[in-house]
């Protein structure tokens, strides 16, 4: 008979509820421990969106159910875990408390990762007890849906601890991405960032709506994004003489002052409001549950035209069919 795994989530907001369903619906236990008093609530209706949407992906059976365990302590959600994923609120002090806390509660060769998307782990293993168990494992919501995982492991985190950490998120459907080195967001954000604050200054300046920024990316770009990526996409565009082609013919324009990058406008009460505003009339018809649904079955159908080219994360989903029928 096999040993059931045991996952921890430490708080169970967006991201800390996707992660209890991404172990929980690949066959793990998990425990959590979030003293919030709506926290079961919460994670209740994550839980009923990832059970709708997940199996989706697969073109065989989910594993058997984990078993979920709402703790009153944390010395009792994480004493027997292997992992451990904490996603408390992006406050140093919290995180360094809450980190503390855990490694008086469990045990030496768990891995503790945290979700967070700003931190370095060298400045989350401040003062633990033991940095070398910890690292960043930072995922995209919906963590059960969405594959991307940023592993940012320090120099005091323990080499063997960052390769179980990746075979154990693969063994979950995830895409595992370690990063080279730290840094300040780790590598998606920082990206992500750059387009946020672009899209800031177009709506400061009066050039496009949230609507319009939005319609540009999810009917242009982003769909290209969606399956080949920033420089395989930019690749293509070169046409047979390739990205060297590419960039000698529009390398030039980065030198032209078109963005705001190096600037960011000053989120003023006004801008605000606007952006408010622009948002609510955009999707306001829809609660925040029924815009999660949407977006479930919209990633579903994205995400699984690519299952029939094997690409990208095609190729994903059905390496992880693969694995799914060896449990089977």
């Amino acid at each position: 008979m096999t040993t059931k795994r045991v996952a921890a989530c430490v708080g169970g907001g967006v991201i800390g509820g996707g992660w209890i369903a991404r172990f929980l619906l690949n066959g793990w236990d998990v425990k959590v421990f979030d003293p919030a008093p709506d926290a079961q609530r919460k994670i209740g209706e994550v839980l009923d969106n990832a059970r709708a949407a997940l199996p989706q992906l697969s073109d065989v059976a989910l594993p058997a159910e984990g078993t979920l365990t709402y703790c009153d302590t944390m010395a009792v959600a994480v004493a027997d875990a292997e992992w451990i994923q904490e996603s408390v609120p992006e406050r140093l002090d919290i995180k360094h408390k809450v980190m503390a806390d855990i490694q008086a509660h469990c045990r030496a060769d768990a891995i503790v990762a945290s979700s967070t998307s700003g931190f370095k782990p060298s400045e989350l293993q401040e003062g633990a007890a033991r940095p070398q168990q910890m690292m960043v494992a930072h995922p995209f919501n919906p963590v059960y849906l969405l594959p991307l995982v940023e592993v940012v492991p320090s120099e005091a985190t323990a080499e063997e601890l960052t390769l179980k950490a990746m075979d154990i998120l693969t063994s979950v459907g995830m895409k595992p991405l370690r990063v080279r080195k730290e840094i300040d967001a780790h590598i998606a954000d920082r990206l992500l960032e750059a387009v946020w604050r672009e899209g800031l200054w177009l709506i400061n300046d009066g050039i496009a709506t949230t609507e319009e920024i939005d319609d540009a990316i999810r009917f242009g770009f982003g769909l290209r994004w969606a399956q080949m990526g920033l420089f395989e996409t930019y690749r293509v565009a070169g046409g047979e003489a390739g990205m060297a082609h590419f960039i000698a013919q529009f390398g030039p324009c980065l030198e032209w002052p078109w963005t705001k990058l190096m600037d960011v406008p000053e989120l003023t009460d006004e801008l605000v409001q606007t952006i408010a505003d622009q948002s609510d009339a955009q999707s306001g018809m829809h609660t925040i549950r029924e815009l999660e649904r949407i977006r479930d079955t919209n990633l579903i159908g994205i995400m699984r035209a690519q299952k029939q080219t094997n690409w990208g994360v095609g190729q994903l989903l059905n390496d992880h069919d693969e694995r799914l029928k060896q449990l089977g």
